[in-house]
Parts: structure tokens; C-alpha cells; sequence
């Protein structure tokens, strides 16, 4: 063979195909990149981005799910999958059969996870089941939790969360990176284009949240792939790339901050707060549920989950490790924690990067003014996001909490009932565990204590 005059290109050190991270969507799943029978990359988008139905098999998640909001609204969601026990209509389904559509066709049999293929299917299943298990735990808020799951929806949920290396528990990785279609395919990743597979009680509130976290998510792709140049080049000692990937990364943190805004157009606060929130709780660290919950036929001891929470997404852990950004003990080992509630791949993404060469050391090193400007501008581009987050949480959850203390304080409150009144256990907390603010400070502080001074 002839040998090609032409220079190649040395390989970037941090390929993003290894970690399953896309280079036009990031973290977002599933990886739109996927599909090797697809004919181009607009075929395998349109392809994948329309997986919004499990295989037949699977009809009762999917009749089920589809009805959430109306099935907890209406008190009917607990009894809609008890009724569905391996005694009155699982027999064929555990056996991989369809299920058996004589009888009580709106029942949920238990059944097995043989019929599901490949991440995208599993993703979609652990999404239907996570939004189920919300919804049934949920049901009654949180004076009228329950202790046991039952093994019709356990036992599979178990099972497709032990193949996606997940915990049986909805995590940022469901509600925002697999919860997502385009209503036009080749239209635009832009809010008015979006809509959500599954969804819960909140309406158009949910919704939004939903859609404007994905579009933080997919603001930051280009530092994403930033991060993988800067690396190359902190290796290859060229400083002039290094810097087009420092700016490169600075402008998509500035990005995801404008992305962020557009939640205050798109959610009410009173409706998040009082409707959505308590649907995102997990049952570690709530004393609305201190003893955490039974899987049935999983664990006879109760399992403990923190809820959903933006600290399991795998964006500002990547950006955290690359600058070097070291928090104080008690952040650093919730936001550690946090990462067994990531993807496998994206969470090995994340350690890879801590275990890479040190950009700050290197350009501390280099001496060059250009390099350690272009770095400051990315620590404060960070510390400007968290305070603007600081900002979005004071008004979605702490006027918000004051706002239905004052409500509870009323005569008139004692009649209203527990469904859709605002929760109480997690005033102080977010739906992860954390100690909201405390924690939000302190990461923001220790954030901006990573510039380098002059």
C-alpha cells in the first residue's frame, strides 16, 4: 500500500463515541448516532428520535403510562397496577408470552424483559417504568406513601435497571436525557419543536421543565466536545488550540445559563413547587418515607433512593473535573453519589476526564496570559450559571415553599386534600437529599475559588 502524502490528524485522546456521547446531542439518550442499518445520520435521527413505543409485549407500560396524569388525578393508578398479580394474568407474560388479552385487558401483568433489544428499547422501558413508580409511590402525596412496590412492576423494573447498570429510581438520566421527541424531525431542537414521551401531573408546567433542561443540556454539546480538544492539545502542547477550546467552552456554559432563562417562560412556580416537585422525590434522605421502599421480589429489606436531581447530570461534573474544581467534603461526596445515578458510560466519561493531565497545571505552567484569561473565563462563566441557579431555586423553591407555609397557616387548609398540597419534607432539601442552599452556596463558592489569580 502506498503511503498517503497527507498528515493525518493524531487521534483526540477523549473519543466521545467510547463514553456513548454523541457529538450533536451530548448526554442526551438515546445517542441519536446509534442505528448502523440506517442509510445516513438524518436517516438514524428520524429513526431513533421516533422510538417512543416499547415493543408490543410491552402494552401494558404503555396504556398505562400514557394515562398517568389522569390515572393519579383520579385516585386510580395503585389499584390499576395491583390488579395486574402474576396470579390473575401474569402466568403467560412471565413465561415471555404477550399478555393475555382476555379477561381484564387494563390490568398490568408482570412481565418478562425478554422481548426488549438493544439501549434505546431498555432506556425507553426504564422511562415508562420510572414515571409508574413515581406515580404509584406518589399517588396520595406524601402523608399517604406506600412501603411496598409490588413485584409486577418491581421485579421487571428491577431487571431492565440492572442492564442499564440504573437504580430501580427516577433520575435525571429518565426525565430529561430519554424523555424527549421532536414533533417535527427534521425541524429544529428548539422548545417549540420538542415534546415529551411520558409525562406526569403538571401540565404544560411539567412540560417545560422538562424541555428547557434538555435544551441546558444540549447548550453545553459544544463544551462537551471542547473538552475533548483541550485535552488533545494540553498533550500536544499546541496553545493556540487549547485556547479556541477554552473559548469554546466558556461560551457554552454562557449558553446553557441563556437556556436556563427560558424557564421562567415556560414554568409557574406555584405549579411546580405544589404539583411537580413531589413526584421527583426519592425515598433516601425524605423524612416523608424514612425507611425507604420494598422492591417485592427483589429485596425483602426496603431499598433507599435519592430522587431526581440536576446534580446527576453529567455536564457540570465533566466541566468541574476538567478546571480542577475541588468542593468542600460534604458537596464533593453528595455530587460523587450522584454519579451512581448517571449512565455507565457517561459517568466513566466523567472519571476519565479526573484521571486525564491537569489543564489547570498546565496552564499555570505555560505562563501564558492568553491561556490563563481564556480559563478564568470559563470558572466564572461556571460561577455565573450556579448563582443564576442559586436564583431559579430561590423562586421555585424557597418563595414558593413560603408561599404555601402561609397557605397551610389559613383555617380553610385542614380540608384540602393531599393530593396537590404542597409537600413539606423536602422545605430544606432538594428532591436528591441535599441541603438545598447550603449546598448550592457552597458549590458556587468553591467554583469561583478556582480562578487563577494574576
Amino acid at each position: 500500500m502506498q503511503a498517503s502524502g497527507d498528515t493525518e490528524e493524531p487521534p483526540l485522546p477523549l473519543a466521545l463515541s467510547r463514553f456513548q456521547v454523541s457529538e450533536e446531542f451530548g448526554f442526551l439518550l438515546p445517542d441519536p448516532l446509534v442505528g448502523a442499518g440506517c442509510a445516513s445520520p438524518s436517516a438514524c435521527r428520524r429513526e431513533i428520535e421516533g422510538l417512543t413505543e416499547l415493543p408490543a409485549p410491552y402494552g401494558p407500560w404503555m396504556d398505562i403510562a400514557r394515562e398517568l396524569p389522569q390515572l393519579i388525578a383520579s385516585h386510580q393508578l395503585r389499584s390499576r397496577v395491583r390488579q395486574g398479580s402474576p396470579s390473575t394474568t401474569g402466568a403467560l407474560a412471565l413465561a415471555g408470552s404477550a399478555p393475555c388479552s382476555q379477561g381484564f385487558p387494563w390490568q398490568m401483568p408482570q412481565l418478562s424483559c425478554q422481548h426488549l433489544r438493544g439501549r434505546e428499547e431498555l432506556h425507553l422501558a426504564h422511562l415508562v417504568l420510572s414515571f409508574i413508580t413515581m406515580g404509584y409511590v406518589w399517588q396520595e402525596g406524601e402523608e399517604g406513601t406506600v412501603q411496598v412496590l409490588p413485584r409486577n412492576l418491581a421485579v421487571p423494573y428491577w431487571e431492565v435497571s440492572q442492564a442499564l447498570g440504573l437504580p430501580p429510581i427516577l433520575s435525571h438520566a429518565d426525565f430529561v436525557l430519554a424523555n424527549w421527541r421532536r414533533k417535527d424531525p427534521n425541524g429544529p431542537l428548539e422548545i417549540e419543536n420538542l415534546d415529551t414521551i411520558i409525562t406526569l401531573p403538571g401540565g404544560e408546567s411539567l412540560q417545560g421543565f422538562i424541555l428547557v433542561t434538555l435544551l441546558v443540556e444540549k447548550a453545553a454539546v459544544p463544551g462537551i466536545r471542547a473538552i475533548s480538544q483541550a485535552l488533545g492539545a494540553v498533550l500536544q502542547c499546541d496553545e493556540d488550540t487549547l485556547h479556541r477550546a477554552l473559548e469554546e467552552l466558556a461560551g457554552a456554559i454562557t449558553a446553557m445559563r441563556e437556556a436556563l432563562r427560558q424557564m421562567h417562560d415556560h414554568v409557574d412556580p406555584e405549579v411546580f413547587y405544589s404539583e411537580i416537585r413531589i413526584f421527583l422525590s426519592g425515598w433516601k434522605d425524605n423524612p416523608a418515607m424514612p425507611h425507604g421502599l420494598i422492591y417485592e421480589g427483589v429485596s425483602p429489606q426496603p431499598l433507599a433512593y435519592s430522587g431526581g436531581s440536576a446534580a446527576q447530570s453529567s455536564v457540570l461534573h465533566a466541566f468541574d473535573e476538567l478546571l480542577g474544581i475541588c468542593h468542600r467534603h460534604d458537596s464533593a461526596a453528595f455530587l460523587h453519589r450522584m454519579r451512581d445515578y448517571m449512565p455507565p458510560p457517561h459517568r466513566a466519561f466523567v472519571e476519565e476526564i479526573r484521571g486525564a493531565v491537569s489543564l489547570k497545571q498546565h496552564v499555570l505552567s505555560s505562563g501564558d496570559a492568553r491561556l490563563r484569561a481564556a480559563f478564568n473565563r470559563c470558572v466564572s462563566a461556571l460561577t455565573d450559571f450556579r448563582s443564576y441557579h442559586i436564583s431559579i431555586v430561590t423562586k421555585y423553591i424557597a418563595t414558593a415553599a413560603a408561599k404555601a407555609r402561609a397557605r397551610r397557616a389559613q383555617p380553610s387548609a385542614s380540608a384540602r386534600p393531599a393530593v396537590g398540597k404542597p409537600p413539606s419534607a423536602l422545605e430544606d432539601k432538594g428532591t436528591g437529599g441535599s441541603h438545598i442552599f447550603s449546598f448550592l452556596k457552597s458549590i458556587r463558592d468553591t467554583t469561583r475559588e478556582g480562578m487563577i489569580s494574576a
